[in-house]
């Protein structure tokens, strides 16, 4: 028995015993880090050990890595988590999403405008990306316009009751291939002919799922407490979680006021109960298409139909008139809530005749042209067709965003997409600087330049806090058993870079992006390493 007794106290020893300098225990080591783990706590000084795509240690760590990180005065910390992605798309084309791994982010949560496949094919979108390869994690909500597209088309109208059946039967196949939950885009034509009770009934088949509903809500604007009670029924009587996507005050009139309403309209939901919370984007410039510059009813027969409207001059007339009157009861005036045409900035015309206005306000390229801003926009607008021409409004006051961003359900969100192309526009075709520096900016912006947010905080909200959000209790944190995406990065030399005036340009500082335990990024070269995965919800 003592032989026994020492023969596997000798086993114990072998088996803590540092690993021989030529077989590497781990996959990689990242040594002497100030670890952030995610959950708001304050950094400690670790190694971190990576194993097959795990976090196997954090602490001491004897043995070697196959890949050694020397980490001293730099911090470790979760893989940033995109909230609102706009990559469902562009993914196909190009899986290396180079834009979102250099300003951190290694999971992204796509689908403000759905999948880019009808709900029956799903599994088979899902499994291209896999096969193909994607560099960062990504999981996807199922727009209701998908489903009301199939019986309704873009046109406005009320679904019949064989019409919702055929609705409710497309979010159940979208949910069942392991979509997020369902969302909508309601400031939008033609989802803004979507009625609560249409919304409520669908999010009904998503929550039987334990679904979500993420809402771009039928107003930022004058209407925005409206459209969050909105929100805030629909997952009420839906038995779903709402995500509210980019929360904003976006109506200058409004400042100071709007947003304070809104947090305690959504506290006060989640004070009885509700489970509601927001993501958001660290700019004062929301970026879209010209289109919402046109009243709703505009659009109620399709889009051809709106088109060949917006064309005749007495529509145009009376457009005019509307757009001065501010806004309807079913149209956001985003020309109202900018302040006027010299805060609509055109982004991106999808044309030669303007692209030397690009930049400029759409009040100075009226002027230029000599023509009413309206009529310029909207000669913009159909000059780009079939693609959508881009602007820049400026709509958010900075007090506004400080006062959400230190909401503690409040995560960051992006709304843009992976650029095919690095060093180009991102998939939706929007030059705006927060598809090359959302995350970067909040740390760059809102902890270093002005002390709105901790690093503690700020890492909190773009990692443990969208994770336990999202249900991925294998991500967000950095701990024993936990799915290895990781940073480092040097405080000191952390910028968001992208600019209005230069939004193409690169974040600085996140000099190694670990996914799934695979260098996407070592000493801040791009490897090309696919170790993305595509993150299916469980509807059981």
């Amino acid at each position: 028995m003592k032989r026994l007794l020492l023969s596997a106290a000798a086993m114990l020893l072998v088996s803590n015993a540092p690993a021989p300098s030529g077989a590497p225990e781990y996959d990689i080591v990242i040594r002497g880090g100030r670890v952030l783990d995610g959950a708001g706590n304050p950094w400690v000084k670790a190694d971190v050990a990576v194993k097959g795509g795990i976090i196997v240690r954090v602490g001491d760590v004897s043995g070697r890595g196959a890949k050694e990180i020397d980490a001293r005065g730099r911090y470790v910390t979760p893989g940033f988590i995109d909230m609102m992605d706009q990559s469902g798309r562009v993914l196909l084309k190009n899986g290396g999403a180079e834009n979102k791994l250099r300003m951190g982010v290694t999971t992204v949560i796509a689908g403000e405008g759905g999948t880019p496949v009808e709900a029956k094919d799903i599994p088979t979108y899902f499994d291209t990306l896999e096969k193909q390869g994607i560099a960062v994690n990504f999981g996807t909500y199922y727009s209701t316009m998908q489903a009301r597209s199939k019986v309704l088309g873009d046109a406005a109208g009320t679904p019949t009751p064989a019409q919702m059946k055929v609705m409710e039967q497309e979010v159940e196949t979208a949910m069942r291939a392991g979509v997020f939950g369902i969302s909508t885009a309601l400031v939008y034509s033609p989802s803004n002919f979507q009625s609560t009770a249409d919304l409520v009934a669908l999010a009904k088949v998503a929550g039987r799922c334990g679904g979500y509903y993420a809402t771009h809500m039928r107003d930022e604007a004058a209407k925005l407490v409206p459209a969050i009670e909105e929100a805030i029924e629909i997952g009420e009587k839906g038995g779903v979680k709402v995500e509210i996507f980019h929360l904003k005050a976006g109506y200058r009139p409004g400042w100071g006021k709007l947003m304070p309403q809104a947090v305690q309209a959504i506290a006060a939901a989640r004070a009885r109960g509700v489970d509601v919370a927001a993501d958001m984007y660290p700019y004062a410039a929301g970026g879209t298409g010209l289109d919402i510059t046109v009243p709703t009813w505009v659009w109620a027969e399709g889009k051809a139909k709106g088109i060949e409207r917006l064309k005749d001059p007495a529509v145009r007339a009376r457009l005019k008139q509307e757009v001065a009157a501010g806004s309807q009861p079913d149209w956001s005036n985003f020309v109202e809530a900018a302040g006027g045409w010299d805060n609509v900035i055109l982004a991106n015309g999808h044309s030669d005749t303007y692209r030397q206005y690009h930049g400029q306000s759409i009040a100075a390229i009226g002027k230029a042209l000599g023509k009413d801003p309206a009529d310029a926009a909207w000669d913009i607008l159909i000059g780009a067709l079939p693609k959508r021409a881009t602007a820049l409004y400026f709509m958010m006051g900075e007090p506004d965003i400080e006062l959400a961003m230190r909401q503690p359900w409040v995560s960051i969100g992006s709304d843009a997409g992976a650029a095919e192309v690095y060093g180009q526009v991102d998939g939706l075709g929007l030059p705006h600087p927060r598809a090359y520096g959302n995350h970067a900016r909040v740390i760059a912006e809102y902890v270093k330049r002005r002390p709105v947010l901790t690093l503690e905080d700020a890492v909190r909200k773009m990692t443990s806090w969208p994770a336990e959000r999202m249900g991925l209790s294998d991500r967000g944190l950095v701990r024993q058993g936990m799915r290895a995406d990781l940073l480092v990065f040097d405080l000191a030399k952390v910028d968001d870079g992208a600019s209005y005036e230069k939004p193409l340009a690169s974040p600085t500082g996140f000099d190694d992006v670990i996914v799934n335990g695979v260098m996407a990024i070592d000493k801040g070269q791009i490897t090309g390493a696919r170790g993305g995965k595509v993150l299916r919800h469980s509807c059981s």
